[in-house]
């Protein structure tokens, strides 16, 4: 899988912006990426060395509209932490 399809955003949120001065980024993922996949994917597009990560996949929640129940698209996140000393220009 290349790189610009396994990440698909950052999150920026305000527990992920106080993370960012932990050198730790919130990305959302593809949900079929692996951690490898990630890492590489981090690596490559924003040039620093990954040193640990963490993924959790969130269930899509049923919701229902006027035509029945529809369950909401399932998502993958992962939590970057990145070596002492780089850091991620977001803004």
């Amino acid at each position: 899988m290349e790189s610009h399809y396994v990440i698909k955003r950052p999150l920026v949120t305000e527990k992920g912006t106080a993370a960012m001065e932990l050198d730790r980024y919130t990305f959302e993922v593809d949900p079929r990426a692996s951690k490898t996949d990630i890492k590489s994917a981090v690596e490559s597009l924003y040039k620093v060395k990954v040193e640990k990560i963490n993924t959790l996949t969130r269930r899509g929640k049923f919701r229902r509209m006027k035509y029945g129940l529809v369950q909401m698209p399932t998502t993958k996140t992962a939590i970057v932490r990145l070596k002492k000393g780089m850091k991620i220009e977001l803004f």
